[in-house]
């Protein structure tokens, strides 16, 4: 036998509840992925590229077309010139970019700061590079970032800081204020950042996505984590990738090279040409903007508290005081089993289990499927 590297941890929050919902006959709002299609001409590219002959192993770093168009589409998002030869590296999905990104500089001792509630994934990400998860709470209810306690976790020990935006579990949006406040806490220092930026193209009512990319000095110091599973609606891929400086990305490609290599080359190929029409990913905040209008009027009358409207990600909180005094695991066990509908505790997302009682519901779905589950939650009144 041999002793854990994780032993305080089973199997994530997302599969036990897919899995409950499976038993149940539950509508699936729990775990983050669509239940519709993909982009058909996405499906037709794949087609193509397997029958052109593009079924062996892509060079480590990615296709050269993909990259290239990633470097075209991030100067039009964010005025920003990258290097597609040397600072963006493709990847088999941004789970996988954010542990390789770890591993590229971690060393036994050193501490990350990490903003609770946060993505599962980071805290044993950190624990297995011998690392320390040093976590700074979110404001209640909101979950915006309280500035003075990121400042007050920040000592000779710490290597970088996780950011998320949009942020999953909670649907806040990084503001640009926010990003003046991480450079000026992180100016004069070697802290490292992680910018988790999968729902780049999700902010919604207007709000602008506000990438490191766009600040110099952040940018000299970001690993920028990025998820084509996420933009068209095909998490399934497992596609996505990392933009980061020439030195960084030399050092993150050494260590993906051992423990990858390379990314799904007829997917990579489609990925280049669907790219090519920005309407593809610009339609997106209109299109969950809606969904999550939808979701919210279909649930207005049911005995859940809003306290705040998504303002990106596809997912929305909500507070169950009025239904239940259970914890958010147990009543969201229990919504499962009784009323027909999974979803995600947001107490999963604290390394202490902090509950809030606060419930996330994934509204990236068929219309159909957010209206089932409306209907069937009607039980709760």
């Amino acid at each position: 036998m041999f002793q854990s590297k994780l032993p305080h941890v089973g199997t994530t929050i997302f599969s036990v509840m897919s899995q409950l919902a499976s038993e149940h006959q539950a509508i699936n709002l729990s775990q983050g992925f669509p239940d519709y299609m993909i982009s058909p001409q996405l499906m037709a590219y794949v087609n193509e590229a397997m029958h052109d002959g593009y079924n062996q192993y892509a060079p480590m770093p990615g296709i050269p077309a993909l990259r290239n168009i990633l470097a075209d589409k991030i100067y039009k998002l964010y005025q920003v010139n990258v290097n597609p030869e040397t600072e963006i590296t493709i990847t088999p999905g941004a789970t996988y970019a954010i542990y390789t990104a770890f591993t590229t500089f971690l060393q036994a001792g050193d501490e990350v700061i990490v903003l609770e509630p946060a993505y599962d994934s980071y805290i044993p990400n950190i624990t297995l590079n011998g690392a320390k998860a040093v976590c700074v709470p979110l404001k209640y209810p909101d979950y915006a970032v309280d500035w003075q306690k990121v400042k007050d976790a920040i000592t000779v020990h710490t290597k970088a800081i996780i950011i998320n935006t949009p942020h999953n579990p909670t649907g806040y949006v990084w503001t640009a204020d926010d990003m003046h406040m991480l450079d000026e806490i992180t100016s004069n220092t070697n802290i490292l950042i992680i910018s988790d930026e999968v729902y780049e193209h999700i902010t919604l009512d207007g709000r602008m996505h506000e990438s490191v990319l766009k600040y110099e000095n952040l940018r000299a110091r970001s690993f920028v984590i990025y998820s084509f599973g996420k933009v068209f609606h095909a998490t399934g891929w497992k596609i996505g990738y990392c933009v980061a400086p020439e030195a960084l990305s030399k050092e993150f490609r050494k260590v993906h090279q051992f423990i990858g290599f390379t990314t799904n080359t007829p997917m990579q190929v489609a990925l280049a040409k669907l790219l090519a029409d920005e309407h593809e990913y610009l339609q997106l905040p209109h299109f969950f903007e809606q969904k999550r209008n939808l979701f919210l009027n279909l649930i207005k009358d049911l005995p859940f508290t809003i306290y705040q409207q998504a303002q990106g990600s596809y997912f929305q909180l909500a507070g169950y005081e009025k239904i239940s005094k259970l914890g958010d695991k147990e009543f969201a066990i229990w919504l499962t089993q009784h009323i027909g509908v999974a979803t995600i505790p947001i107490s999963a997302f604290n390394h202490d289990g902090k509950d809030d009682q606060l419930i996330r519901f994934c509204f990236a779905k068929k219309d159909s499927t957010l209206i089932e589950a409306a209907e069937r939650m009607k039980k709760l009144l």
